[in-house]
């Protein structure tokens, strides 16, 4: 069973490009599907069939796994087992038959233009690390992308001259973003002035942490929580909401739903397509608010 994981692993890596993110999530469902399967089954891979699939569903069901998380392992043994067909190791997948559970339609947080502003002018950036918090987060809500690509920029991914980043997004496919003039100067001063007290010799990061080296996905999170906190924001807000943001007051202002997309580099436009569900909601809480017969 490890060596076909392990062929399918090779293949996600290879020929499907997925992001190191997708592949870890897929390594650790599949490892504990195979896990299940071997102790309570002795069974191999290739003679699952779609009983044992449905069982093992209701035992993350019965574990009290969100139906979000029970669907992801399902996309997960989706793919193993289209894979395992395509390339002659069984002759039916066993996952066709099975329905994906149904997920509600939750919208996501995201902050008000206010509650924007107060964020980010309550970052002081009178220290190199005040400086680089400010330049963090004024990208963040710049541009909406997501927190993976923040901390993967390095130097060169930035041209603060013409005004744009250079990510790499899902499937590392690359697209260019406009950064504002708050972001531009925030970054700018950041390199001009705090990076080069921060940063280790040899560290390409744009970002880095108070040892110099790149920052992490963990440390974006704890300095948000702090900075939140200190601005008194009762919301729940993640590095993610900053994105959430972004789109939703660009839709707010008039902003066409396919550039949007592509700023946000979604495949598919129905993955947009929330944030204008989003804006409706906003539409009819100021409805009730404001009308005398609502």
């Amino acid at each position: 069973m490890k060596q076909l994981l392990d062929r399918y692993f090779q293949y996600l890596r290879v020929q499907r490009n997925l992001s190191d993110n997708t592949l870890m999530a897929y390594q650790r469902d599949l490892t504990a599907f195979s896990d299940f399967v071997s102790q309570y089954w002795q069974k191999c891979l290739t003679e699952v069939d779609r009983h044992l699939i449905r069982d093992y569903l209701a035992v993350l069901h019965r574990k009290g796994l969100k139906s979000t998380s029970v669907a992801r392992n399902l996309a997960a043994l989706r793919s193993f087992y289209g894979f395992l067909k395509r390339f002659g190791y069984i002759k039916a997948d066993p996952t066709q038959s099975i329905r994906i559970p149904k997920q509600g339609k939750r919208l996501p947080q995201i902050l008000t233009v206010d509650e924007t502003d107060l964020l980010l002018s309550s970052i002081d950036p009178s220290t190199p690390l005040g400086m680089r918090d400010r330049a963090i987060f004024e990208l963040l809500y710049a541009t909406g992308i997501r927190l993976s690509e923040l901390v993967g920029l390095n130097v060169d991914g930035v041209d603060l001259d013409m005004g744009y980043v250079r990510v790499y997004g899902k499937g590392r496919r690359e697209r260019i973003v406009p950064l504002g003039e708050y972001a531009v100067a925030a970054i700018g001063s950041y390199l001009a002035e705090a990076r080069p007290q921060l940063c280790k010799s040899g560290e390409n990061a744009l970002f880095v942490n108070h040892r110099g080296r790149r920052l992490t996905p963990r440390g974006v999170q704890y300095l948000l929580n702090k900075h939140i906190d200190q601005c008194a924001i009762s919301k729940m807000i993640s590095p993610h909401s900053l994105r959430h943001s972004f789109a939703t007051h660009l839709i707010d202002a008039g902003a066409d739903l396919r550039v949007v997309q592509e700023l946000l580099g979604h495949v598919n436009l129905s993955t947009t397509q929330i944030y204008t569900r989003i804006s409706q909601s906003k539409l009819k809480s100021v409805y009730n608010r404001a009308h005398p017969r609502a």
